[in-house]
């Protein structure tokens, strides 16, 4: 059975792992080179107890995670995220996917942000469909910015709106008051 948890540092090594192959070998990641251990341990650190990293485990062994980030830097957009979701290579089409990322995006819901956003390569119908299948409409795309692979692509936008915005919001309560969320 796959259980989900908040991921910690010490998750650093095997999620480096999962991501470093969507970075090298296709044009999942805006990366050009996949981060260090050390680099992913700081980016888990950074997400503080504002925005939660997810992994899924099996037999305590790491078969995906999912995130959420700032939208934008300041306090005006702090209700805004952008997620992503991984699956170790063999796994996908397998749900990991799926599942990790129903759970951030309950998660997120419970802690009041109001919208999740997905930037995404173009074309990439495996992930768009996944994305739309869990809520997210198109929202635009940016023309032949990304250039990787020794080609131009196309950036597609993705928004769910997680929670009507109330004025004045609710302010966003820390991951660790929520936990991770499951459905």
């Amino acid at each position: 059975m796959v259980d989900l948890r908040a991921a910690t540092p010490d998750d650093a090594e095997a999620v480096t792992a999962i991501y470093a192959p969507y970075v090298v070998t296709n044009a999942v990641s805006f990366e050009t080179r996949a981060p260090t251990v050390k680099e992913m341990r700081s980016r888990i650190v950074a997400a503080g107890d504002v925005h939660p990293w997810i992994v899924a485990t099996e037999s305590n062994v790491i078969l995906g995670y999912a995130f959420a980030k700032p939208f934008r830097p300041g306090p005006t957009h702090r209700f805004g995220v952008e997620v992503a979701v991984y699956a170790a290579g063999e796994l996908e089409g397998k749900g990991f996917r799926r599942t990790l990322l129903s759970s951030l995006l309950m998660t997120l819901t419970e802690q009041n942000f109001t919208q999740a956003i997905c930037t995404l390569m173009t074309p990439n119908d495996k992930l768009i469909q996944l994305y739309e299948s869990c809520g997210f409409r198109r929202a635009g795309a940016y023309r032949e910015v990304c250039f990787k692979n020794g080609q131009w692509s196309d950036i597609g936008l993705w928004q769910r709106e997680l929670a009507e915005a109330g004025t004045p919001p609710d302010e966003i309560k820390p991951f660790s008051s929520v936990g991770v969320v499951r459905g």
